[in-house]
């Protein structure tokens, strides 16, 4: 990759995969993890669907990555490396706020799950923010946005659901 100095490919490389697979895996896997806590009342049974909802993510993000390109004209380095980091950025994303699942009391769960995500969420928008060069403000109130309304999704449905 001729033209780009060693921080710019560790970026094309690296951080944008991991960011990548992070930002799906925590808000991808909110809606069904929150709407099965609120269906079921049932802390393990939200936490095998964040398990389930993870895994698969991963799988399914790193073989989009992996085959996406193979580096040579976009200069982004090996699909396979870039599709193992997105993998398994996205499941760690994902798994981070599921959990506090295993906790037998549900809004004892809830509580830790929900601080998890506002920590996984300031996380990505100070890795942007880091490596990205986004404005700090902007890149917060997009991936906080982004967030919450993920995550009002799953509670609302997780609501609505146990009314049907």
């Amino acid at each position: 990759m001729t033209g780009h100095s060693s921080e710019q490919r560790f970026v094309l490389q690296i951080i944008q995969p991991a960011l990548l697979g992070l930002m799906d895996g925590s808000v991808s896997t909110l809606a069904p993890i929150f709407a099965a806590a609120g269906l079921t009342g049932r802390p393990i049974d939200a936490f095998y669907v964040g398990l389930a909802a993870s895994v698969g993510a991963g799988i399914s993000m790193g073989l989009a990555e992996a085959l996406s390109d193979d580096g040579k004209v976009t200069g982004r380095g090996s699909g396979l490396l870039r599709g193992v980091i997105t993998g398994v950025a996205t499941i760690v994303g994902g798994m981070l706020h599921t959990f506090p699942f295993l906790i037998a009391d549900l809004p004892t769960a809830l509580a830790v799950a929900y601080a998890v995500v506002i920590v996984e969420l300031l996380a990505i928008a100070l890795i942007r923010w880091r490596y990205m060069r986004s404005s700090l403000p902007r890149t917060i109130a997009q991936v906080i946005v982004g967030g919450a309304v993920v995550f009002a999704v799953g509670v609302w449905l997780g609501r609505f659901g146990g009314e049907a």
